[in-house]
């Protein structure tokens, strides 16, 4: 009873200091700040601490788009490494339970083995025709027993099969999900990160272009400051499913994180990609937000777009760099734009970087 009671205060005491702490940042109390602070209590997770207070330490503050970063880094792959796990426990425990079959037939085809032999011996010194009526009935049951065995065998085999299929397609879909940003349904970082790689890996080994596009909400910490942060989730969410119905085939969509979002467009030059970035920016213009709980009519959402082409010699940090100078110029002439790497305004953003 005292141990209960001990662990009871021991959890308060992590609970307390989660609440204060969401408290004094003045935080949303989602169940996310929430598990993110109380293991942080913890202690346990010593990176979550040490980039936590790194970032206080910084900024004084963590953002919603911080405590997402952080949530996705160091909580999420928990979550996706315990149901992997389970999933290979069922695997091995299939395995285990199909081995031990086996081994079960197997003794069962030594042991008709054995009796095949004796009645071969049997039926090479019979004598009577009852003796041998005799070996045959014994052959027989030794027959039946092991067609039941194999029949058990292969009825057994069969919902392995099935039951290791199903785990494979769990374990599949476990893996799309650690790929997948809840909120958008669009790839995540880690997902952008794998695949801007290959298409670079590809573009530059083929000669065939590779463009990237960055976006940027605009204003988005005002949706959010002024509705609060279940507005801020339905602006997302409108700008992926914006981008799912524009960006179709091969093209790579994905949520670079918080409010930013990034397209890798293979087998797309420039002036094409352009094209592609205008139509994505022109289709979330065109919905109207709304306000679930009342209908409230809030106004329409803008992004800023910045547009790059890989270059001979370029990587994957080249392209990205070319592609946020030209959506940071995009912001600062007036947003609600698209800009790529031959504007002017990207020239004079780089020189303004450079000094």
């Amino acid at each position: 009873m005292v141990k209960v009671l001990d662990e009871h205060e021991r959890t308060m005491a992590f609970a307390e200091v989660a609440l204060g702490q969401i408290r004094s940042l003045k935080q949303t109390a989602i169940p996310r700040n929430y598990e993110i602070w109380y293991v942080y209590a913890t202690g346990y997770n010593a990176p979550l601490n040490k980039i936590i207070n790194e970032t206080l330490a910084r900024s004084g503050k963590l953002t919603e788009a911080d405590l997402e970063q952080i949530y996705d880094t160091y909580l999420s792959h928990i979550k996706t490494t315990d149901r992997i796990d389970k999933v290979g426990a069922r695997v091995i425990g299939e395995i285990d339970d199909v081995m031990s079959v086996l081994s079960d037939a197997l003794g069962m085809t030594g042991a008709y083995d054995t009796s095949l032999s004796r009645a071969t011996e049997q039926l090479s010194s019979a004598k009577s025709r009852e003796q041998i009526k005799a070996i045959v009935e014994t052959l027989l049951r030794s027959t039946d027993e092991m067609r039941e065995t194999n029949k058990a065998l292969e009825g057994r085999l069969t919902l392995s099969k099935n039951e290791i299929s199903n785990l494979q397609h769990s374990l599949e879909a476990i893996r799309a999900e650690s790929l997948t940003d809840p909120l958008t349904g669009l790839g995540n970082r880690k997902y952008f990160d794998r695949m801007i790689g290959m298409a670079v890996q590809n573009a530059l080994a083929s000669g065939e272009p590779l463009s990237l596009l960055l976006f940027d909400i605009d204003h988005f910490k005002s949706f959010n400051d002024s509705y609060g942060h279940l507005t801020g989730d339905q602006v997302l969410r409108l700008v992926g499913l914006s981008m799912k119905q524009t960006i179709k085939g091969q093209d790579i969509t994905a949520r670079y994180g918080g409010e930013e979002f990034a397209v890798l467009l293979p087998n797309t030059a420039l002036r094409q990609a352009l094209t592609v970035a205008d139509h994505i920016r022109r289709a979330v213009m065109a919905k109207e937000l709304k306000k679930k709980s009342t209908g409230e009519i809030l106004g329409r959402v803008t992004i800023s777009v910045g547009v790059s082409m890989l270059k001979q010699g370029d990587d994957t940090d080249a392209l990205i760099e070319r592609a946020d100078a030209c959506l940071y110029a995009a912001k600062r002439n007036g947003r609600n734009r698209v800009i790529c790497e031959v504007d002017p305004e990207y020239a004079v953003e780089t020189h303004n970087r450079v000094a």
